[in-house]
């Protein structure tokens, strides 16, 4: 079928290195549903009108256009056929005795191909094939070889960087075909798409897993490098590799040289590609058993956070909550660390650095996973990171803590995407030092301190949010009686009755509001009236909290909770369609008040409409009075309750009384004098 985006992949290598042999038997090996495989200057030569003939003795620009034409042409088959096309071609000719090589690619190669895959054989090897190869090959010694080789490999990495090709090498010859074949495989189905897919996959295994012993109501995401240890395992890896190269008296190459700063300093930045292609450059310069010694040597000097490791031993006997590395770094190397740690049944890790792993890990795949565990499987998710790549996934999660490290180890750019995630985008994060000595980020009002040692920290991540849990009442309290009773009255209306309803929020904010469980208090300087500095305390983030009334009955108790949080911004909303993102953005509450809730329709409608502002923005619902079963599962505000675990409610008291009011009996009538006025 066609493809918008057709794979084009070139397979090369200097003349004589094994090319044509290499893709016949890939033909073979593959078939051609998926692929095409096409020498490249036999599509050369079906071009030009007399041949090859006529092609060698073309002009130089002459040649380039046909080259040109070539590469285009297969281009479009691709794209009409939906088949990978597989081509041999040349980067370079290079004759011995010659200052260097001549450049044959064109613009269309670059424009073209979007995988290459370069043989590069040992050069006496190919000085001896040549040597027996039936075409006409020039002189050429095994140093002009190993040159030509060196120089193509350079050109082409120059090359592919520039233009968003991956790129990489085969030199072991013996097992060119298994692994050419596997890659090419790789190559003609991924996509950003399928990576995607593959990622939610594993992650579907992991909540699975974990769910089978009991249902799964919160998860932990962690990035890895930098923020479990305060360590990079890429560097630690690509340092091994240059050691082992050293020891075998071999030139270390890309390997010596921080091939994944190269990299990622490139135009490619943190890409989909660019993860792809970080997964190639390990395929080329570890085989599967290096590879696996190398990540155990890595994790063998890794180090966990202290903090960190205690946070993750407190989970193992919480099975309702999931631990989840989501690391854009290597699989492997944690899967080690944590099995080190005997935390690898705590903990899993979703992370790639092979081809067999079957995704690589982005910002974009981390944001898309927190959000599926919080729309899909209706987890509490809490993420911490350290880097720019971890905030889109804080974006995503309820609860959003940067790990913030040494400042000569930690990331430069990070304050400033930061602060423009915080100011322009919105987010709620907090920051937790480690060690505890290190330097904030921002300052602690913009991106406030969180300490996760002690059992307060662990104690919040792994509160049960069951509906009963995030519900909050006096039913059975005398203040609720004493409180209810004016309220209840048929002598009390109007500005008597407005006054007791204020009485009522302002009672539910102090009681209910200041409880940790549902938002909590935080502490702060006061001058005392013997004038020293004291400390006073008030509702959590008091001063980015709304209060929304939902008009008309909410107004009079939304005010009595306005006055216990003077610096909370106050909306009337008489439709839902009233809160707008100006309201809800980069604030860390949202408090909805109602006087009653019959059914819960209408306290339902504006909590959709402020998820649809902010899917992660806590939400305490507030009434004075609640009708019961309108919090059962078989109800539409039961079961928001129970889909969504940042929504709380709470409540004066719950009513059996299914009785709605009408005329003189409506609060919202009774509250405004209005119980004639049809």
């Amino acid at each position: 079928m066609p493809r918008d985006n057709p794979v084009v992949i070139g397979l090369y290598g200097v003349p004589g290195s094994g090319k044509s042999t290499l893709l016949g038997k890939l033909k073979d090996k593959l078939g051609e549903t998926l692929f095409s495989f096409s020498e490249g200057s036999e599509v050369i030569a079906s071009l030009v009108p007399s041949g090859l003939a006529e092609f060698q003795q073309a002009s130089e620009d002459t040649k380039a256009g046909w080259r040109q034409a070539a590469i285009e042409t297969i281009g479009k088959e691709s794209a009409k056929t939906g088949r990978a096309a597989v081509v041999t071609g040349h980067v370079m000719f290079w004759r011995e005795g010659d200052e260097a090589g001549k450049s044959v690619h064109t613009q269309g190669d670059m424009d073209t191909y979007t995988h290459i895959v370069y043989l590069d054989p040992d050069p006496r090897t190919v000085a001896a094939w040549r040597e027996t190869d039936q075409r006409s090959r020039g002189p050429a010694s095994v140093q002009h070889l190993r040159a030509w080789q060196d120089a193509e490999k350079t050109e082409l990495r120059r090359l592919c960087l520039a233009n968003g090709i991956l790129f990489t090498s085969v030199f072991d010859m013996t097992e060119a075909l298994d692994k050419t074949a596997a890659m090419l495989i790789d190559f003609q189905r991924h996509t950003p798409d399928h990576n995607l897919g593959c990622a939610k996959h594993h992650l579907d295994d992991i909540l699975n897993a974990c769910g089978s012993q009991e249902k799964l109501q919160s998860a932990i995401v962690l990035d890895a490098d930098k923020t479990l240890a305060a360590v990079d395992t890429g560097e630690l890896f690509w340092a091994a590799v240059a050691r082992r190269a050293a020891r075998r008296m071999e030139p270390a190459g890309d390997a010596g040289h921080g091939p994944l700063e190269t990299l990622f300093s490139s135009p490619l930045g943190y890409t989909y590609t660019a993860f792809r292609q970080a997964t190639l450059l390990y395929e080329e310069n570890a085989s599967r058993d290096d590879f696996d010694a190398i990540c155990g040597e890595v994790a063998s000097s890794v180090r966990l956070h202290p903090e960190i490791a205690s946070l993750l031993e407190g989970l193992r006997n919480h099975r309702h909550v999931a631990a989840v590395v989501l690391t854009c770094g290597l699989r492997r190397v944690w899967d080690m660390v944590l099995a080190r740690a005997g935390l690898s049944e705590t903990v899993r890790v979703i992370g790639g650095g092979r081809i067999s792993d079957g995704y690589v890990v982005t910002a974009e795949v981390k944001a898309g996973l927190v959000s599926r565990m919080r729309d899909l499987y209706g987890l509490y998710v809490w993420a911490m990171g350290d880097s720019p790549l971890d905030l889109p996934m804080m974006h995503q999660a309820h609860q959003a803590i940067v790990v913030v490290g040494q400042e000569h180890c930690r990331s430069k750019t990070m304050d400033a995407k930061l602060l423009r995630a915080i100011e322009e985008g919105g987010l709620r994060a907090r920051q937790v030092l480690l060690p505890g000595d290190a330097t904030p980020r921002l300052d602690t009002a913009t991106l406030p301190l969180v300490q996760l040692t002690g059992t307060e920290f662990l104690d919040t991540v792994v509160r049960r949010r069951d509906n009963r849990d995030r519900t909050f009442h006096a039913t059975a309290r005398n203040a609720a009686s004493l409180l209810t009773t004016p309220t209840r009255d048929s002598r009390v209306a109007g500005p008597s009755l407005r006054k007791e309803h204020k009485r009522v929020g302002r009672y539910l904010a102090t009681e209910f509001l200041a409880n940790d469980d549902v938002i909590g208090l935080e502490a702060y300087d006061i001058t005392h009236v013997q004038g020293h500095i004291a400390i006073g305390h008030r509702i959590r983030h008091e001063s980015r909290t709304t209060i929304v009334a939902l008009m008309r009955g909410g107004g009079p108790m939304a005010e009595g909770v306005s006055q216990v949080l003077p610096s909370a911004m106050f909306l009337h909303a008489y439709r839902p369609d009233d809160v707008t993102v100006k309201h809800i953005k980069g604030q860390w509450t949202v408090v909805l008040v109602d006087s009653v809730v019959n059914s819960g329709k209408s306290m339902v409608e504006f909590v959709h409409r402020i998820r649809q502002l902010d899917p992660v923005v806590p939400i305490v619902a507030v009434a004075g009075v609640v009708q019961a079963q309108s919090l059962s599962s078989a109800r539409v505000l039961g079961q928001t309750l129970e889909a969504d675990r940042a929504l709380s409610f709470v409540a004066l008291r719950l009513s059996d009384n299914k009785f709605q009011g009408r005329g003189g009996t409506d609060t919202g009538n009774r509250l405004f004098n209005t119980t004639r006025v049809d």
